[in-house]
């Protein structure tokens, strides 16, 4: 069982980095002639709705994409050649994807919202019309995409006692603040999840992590049904994480250091505030999703015996 997951730790962890993808064939469904770089379409009037067509391999043919009401040209043309469309474009096309099998079929998308970060788009708000075939029914399809993120379970050992590192923020969309995960999301295509997750934990917590003393907990799922990846709440969002260990040995001076310590990047919106929890209550002390999953990554891991061995402790980490 212990060479199994190994096995499939490896196949996954040599697909860290993605390949950017190809743009798609765009095509405009209006007769207007294509800019260079752009899709050419026409804004939304009374009689005439901004729109494209896209090609999409195993939808039934040019798939109509629609903006809605009110939804500025050049947020539209972000839309389509986002990373975020391209991606979910792609997962519809994968071996487990909804259109691989011929059963479900692509009608329409309409673009609702996109939010942008500095330069790329970072949320994008759609929804597809995807009909099942055989009984002509339409499947929930409206999508809130923001992408592939991480997040980093650190736990540090001092004197015989193991603590969780956690992160204490303001969460608007559920109007309180939570004890969770250091995480972010992967501002880039490269797909450099442990990059990206000690890059997150250094602005949000003031750690630095040795990027060799990673261990990707998602990557020991089965990479056929998982992708090696966490899907929080695939019901009505894209995102998935990749879920990260580091394991330290800190002195007592540095537990208590960090302990109620203020980070986080406050010109980005970040209010945060470290709080650090012994490991054994860390299951009772927070309901964030990627820190349940990554408690029971990493303790499912240790009984199939998978976990590369501890780093070996030398007194208090210069790191910390």
């Amino acid at each position: 069982m212990a060479a199994a997951a190994r096995a499939a730790a490896a196949q996954c962890l040599l697909g860290l980095v993605r390949r950017r993808a190809p743009p798609l064939p765009l095509l405009s469904s209006l007769p207007l002639p294509r800019r260079s770089g752009a899709l050419a379409v026409r804004m939304a009037s009374s009689d005439a709705q901004l729109g494209a067509t896209v090609e999409v391999p195993g939808a039934a043919g040019p798939v109509r994409v629609v903006a809605a009401a009110g939804l500025p040209e050049v947020d539209f043309r972000k839309a389509l050649d986002s990373a975020l469309f391209r991606r979910w474009l792609e997962n519809l096309q994968a071996e487990r994807g909804l259109l691989a099998h011929g059963k479900l079929s692509l009608r329409q998308i309409l673009i609702q919202g996109v939010d942008m970060f500095g330069q790329r788009v970072g949320f994008l708000k759609f929804k597809a019309n995807i009909v099942d075939e055989e009984t002509q029914s339409k499947i929930p399809g409206i999508v809130f995409a923001r992408g592939p993120a991480v997040a980093v379970l650190i736990l540090l050992e001092s004197k015989g006692q193991i603590y969780a590192v956690l992160t204490e923020q303001a969460r608007v969309p559920i109007g309180k603040f939570i004890l969770e995960l250091p995480a972010g999301m992967l501002d880039d295509e490269n797909g450099d999840f442990v990059g990206t997750a000690v890059r997150e934990v250094e602005e949000e917590t003031g750690i630095k992590l040795n990027l060799g003393d990673m261990v990707d907990l998602t990557a020991l799922l089965d990479p056929a049904t998982t992708g090696c990846r966490m899907l929080p709440s695939p019901g009505g969002c894209d995102e998935e994480i990749g879920l990260f260990l580091y394991r330290g040995h800190v002195d007592e001076e540095t537990i208590s250091a960090l302990q109620g310590k203020e980070t986080g990047l406050r010109d980005h919106g970040e209010l945060i505030k470290l709080r650090v929890v012994p490991y054994d209550q860390l299951w009772r002390s927070t309901s964030d999703a990627k820190a349940l999953s990554a408690i029971a990554l990493y303790e499912m891991a240790k009984k199939e015996g998978v976990l590369p061995p501890s780093p070996p402790s030398s007194g208090s980490s210069s790191n910390l």
